[in-house]
């Protein structure tokens, strides 16, 4: 080994704790993009009954303006990478908090329902930005030392985001005594739940001027003393700068740029480990996930319960959203990708099982019998446990993974979009279910539950204690 590797090798096992401080800094201002991505995801489910109340349409119409922000996302995502390439991580995170501060603005402040739509629009757009730029920076920003522990930052930050909204939707409904079209401020309450999302907005735009460009982009840019002076920053200087410098250039150089012809073969159009990729973000999404964050104020309020008592219940549904993930973090990598799955899948069947036969008895004086609203409470608290202690984390390591080096980038991309299709399927199709059968919906959502158990097994391999480049 040289002794400019040498140097490179102790700075990172040495990890430096006096910087550690700075670093968890701009992780964490970094992950803003994931909180707002949870908060702007979440927040739309405290106005979907004011808005159909508001401008007096069905649930097809309501379902596309819920779902319409998904187009958005698919395109924020599929753009971000080559905006951030151009101008760089830090100006495609302002560029992000800017949407998201204009998005906030107008979805508060709509003259009419083809307007909200659009402003709906520009917020995907920035969540789409924010879920690809967040962790491309902190991995290229952090020690390799504590990457994997900075990169979950992202997740984490999303799972708070979807709480404080569903927290802060409830706050401002009691203030409005229960009414979402009560009027707070010269605005209705459902209007206020969308225009506070603002002040994150905003603190994440100032957070992006007190962090550093990325060094991967200002080696990239030609600007490598400024990228020594960011991996001293957040490296330390016990390491070799110039040699950090090289090994950066030299990956970059010998990069392959995976492009979407390299995916194609098989029988089936795709090679068969995209369609493995395919299948782990549909069925990640077709259990029904994002119903429990969209709709499930409105949800509860279909079967009886109280506008102020159903925010709650979307609080708290969170709040188990947040410890299935802690939960997740702390075994994905003790006990593998594979088993925490399977765990979840069977955990996500039984839940759902329970919903989909709580939700067929008939209601009295509008209301779930006392037995079957208990049961459909707690077994909807289950599922989302469930999910977020498994589905929600693993899928993303898996992606992360389980593509060879060659494909890595294209199939990461195809699999996402795919998963952005799934959950817009789920998002507009759901208030129209509802109506039809709200307990056949859960069993459509259990029966894909279930059939995730056999996918896992027949097609799945365990890329835990794998190197990257043992993917092939």
């Amino acid at each position: 080994m040289t002794s400019s590797a040498q140097a490179l090798t102790s700075g990172a096992r040495e990890a430096q704790p006096e910087h550690l401080g700075h670093v968890i800094f701009i992780a964490a201002a970094a992950a803003m993009g994931g909180f707002l991505f949870g908060y702007d995801s979440a927040v739309i489910n405290g106005a979907v009954e004011a808005i159909r109340d508001r401008y007096d349409i069905g649930s097809a119409a309501l379902a596309q303006v819920i779902a319409i922000a998904l187009i958005g996302c698919a395109i924020g995502a599929a753009t971000a990478g080559r905006i951030a390439d151009r101008i760089g991580r830090i100006r495609c995170m302002q560029i992000s908090a800017a949407l998201f501060t204009a998005s906030a603005v107008g979805s508060a402040l709509p003259f009419a329902l083809y307007d909200l739509a659009f402003w709906r629009v520009i917020g995907g757009f920035a969540i789409g930005m924010a879920s690809v730029i967040g962790p491309a920076y902190i991995a290229e920003v952090a020690p390799a030392a504590y990457r994997g522990r900075l990169g979950s930052f992202q997740q984490a930050a999303i799972v708070i985001g979807i709480a404080i909204s569903q927290l802060v939707n409830w706050g401002i409904l009691n203030a409005a005594d229960g009414d979402q079209r009560g009027e707070i401020m010269g605005l209705e309450a459902w209007q206020v739940m969308l225009g506070v999302m603002v002040i994150p907005a905003v603190l994440y735009g100032l957070l992006s001027f007190a962090i550093p460009e990325s060094p991967r982009f200002l080696i990239s840019a030609g600007r490598d003393e400024r990228a020594r002076e960011v991996l001293k920053e957040v490296e330390g200087d016990k390491i070799d700068l110039d040699a950090r410098v090289a090994e950066i250039e030299h990956a970059m150089k010998s990069e392959h740029k995976s492009v979407f012809r390299d995916l194609l073969g098989g029988s089936f159009f795709f090679k068969p480990i995209v369609w493995i990729g395919i299948g782990l973000s549909v069925f990640q999404q077709f259990v029904g996930i994002n119903v429990a964050f969209y709709y499930s104020s409105t949800l509860w309020q279909s079967v009886g319960v109280d506008p102020s008592e159903s925010f709650f219940y979307s609080f708290t549904t969170s709040i188990i959203n947040i410890v299935g993930t802690v939960i997740a973090m702390i075994f994905v990598d003790r006990i593998g990708r594979r088993p925490l799955a399977l765990i979840g899948s069977v955990g996500m069947v039984v839940g759902l099982a329970l919903e989909a036969w709580a939700f067929s008895f008939d209601l009295v004086d509008g209301k779930l019998p006392a037995t079957q609203g208990w049961v459909a409470l707690i077994a909807a608290h289950v599922f989302v446990l469930f999910f977020a202690l498994s589905w929600g984390v693993v899928v993303w390591v898996f992606l992360g993974e389980m593509f060879p080096n060659r494909l890595r980038a294209a199939a990461l991309g195809v699999a996402a979009s795919a998963q952005w299709i799934a959950n817009w399927a789920i998002t507009a199709s759901f208030p129209s279910l509802a109506d039809w059968n709200l307990s056949m919906t859960y069993v459509i959502y259990t029966v894909f539950a279930a059939l995730s158990i056999p996918f896992v097994l027949k097609f799945v391999t365990e890329t835990k204690g794998k190197t990257l480049e043992e993917m092939g």
